[in-house]
């Protein structure tokens, strides 16, 4: 079983800023869910819930330094993991409702993609990231939209990194709209 996500950050040993503390509260969640029966995503969220009390206690202790910029900070984080846990749910939605229309099931679709169950399950669950190629099999087979099935949120750090080039180039023509560049909270 790949756990890509987790061991990511667990290799790692710590977290590194409020984006990466906001997804794996989320993961966390998930894994409450589905450890029960899983011996190995038992450990994983146990490692996984020291890394979250650590980060907790050395940045919203009542200790550390909260200023305005950190919360503003933190609403951001939330926003956007928020964003892509609601993205995953609806993509997960989609597939689901195009397994009923053509009359098969999630392993069966794990078969054609090659994977089995329970990777498949961590697949549409978002504890693994489908690759490219999965969601392009999964593209062609349902005519499911590609922006249904692939997040097109620009990462922060390239934000701010193709606004300066923008400007730099000075290309008037070359732009991202307002709403890629920054979010709505």
């Amino acid at each position: 079983m790949k756990l890509e996500i987790y061991t990511k950050i667990i290799r790692k040993g710590f977290i590194a800023d409020e984006l990466e503390f906001e997804k794996a509260l989320i993961l966390d969640r998930k894994l409450r869910l589905l450890s029960k029966d899983n011996a190995e995503l038992k450990e994983v969220r146990k490692a996984l819930r020291a890394l979250i009390k650590d980060y907790e206690q050395k940045n919203w202790s009542s200790g550390a330094e909260i200023s305005d910029e950190k919360i503003k900070e933190s609403d951001i984080a939330e926003y956007i993991a928020e964003q892509e846990r609601l993205f995953i749910l609806k993509r997960k939605q989609i597939i689901k409702i195009k397994l009923q229309e053509f009359g098969i099931n999630q392993q069966d679709l794990g078969l054609l993609l090659g994977h089995n169950k329970t990777y498949m399950s961590e697949l549409m669950n978002g504890l693994n990231p489908f690759t490219l190629k999965d969601l392009i099999v999964v593209h062609r087979l349902f005519k499911i939209k590609l922006e249904d099935l692939i997040p097109t949120i620009i990462p922060e750090k390239e934000r701010g990194r193709i606004k300066m080039s923008i400007q730099k180039m000075n290309k008037p023509k070359l732009k991202l709209g307002k709403k890629d560049l920054e979010f709505q909270i």
